[in-house]
């Protein structure tokens, strides 16, 4: 509802990957729905991938697309995953309106699927924070 009234474009329309409502939730769990699809947030803290630091890939858990690699994972204490930096071409962003003022929203540029916003107090070298929700991604560890 809130993005026809500020009049967003929902990213999912220009993803290479797309699928129906019913699609998603057949394959998500209720949780993962309610963030990936609905722009939902999980509570701080709940995440069990916020304290993995273990050599890997987080990819959305809506699409397997990779997004983030734990070379740039950092602890922000913020209760949420948080990276400096995706792998590039990996993320898209939006701007909403949720909280009534603007904020950068980061999505799955695959599957458009919502993941979490950016803030710009994050660590060098880029200085940006990318707190996701951990349901909206899986952790695959690096095989040697």
């Amino acid at each position: 509802m809130l993005d026809r009234l500020f009049g967003k474009k929902t990213p999912e329309a220009d993803t290479p990957i797309t699928k129906s409502e019913a699609e998603w939730r057949a394959e998500l769990t209720p949780e993962q729905f309610r963030v990936l699809r609905q722009h939902g947030t999980e509570r701080a803290g709940t995440s069990p991938l916020d304290k993995i630091y273990e050599p890997g890939t987080y990819e959305c858990a809506g699409c397997g697309a990779p997004l983030f690699t734990s070379e740039t994972k950092f602890d922000s204490h913020c209760g949420w995953p948080s990276f400096f930096a995706p792998i590039e071409g990996a993320v898209a962003t939006s701007t909403d309106y949720v909280l009534a003022y603007p904020r950068t929203e980061v999505h799955c540029s695959q599957c458009g699927g919502h993941l979490g916003h950016v803030f710009p107090d994050g660590p060098a070298p880029t200085g940006e924070r990318f707190c996701m929700n951990g349901v909206a991604m899986a952790f695959k560890a690096k095989s040697d």
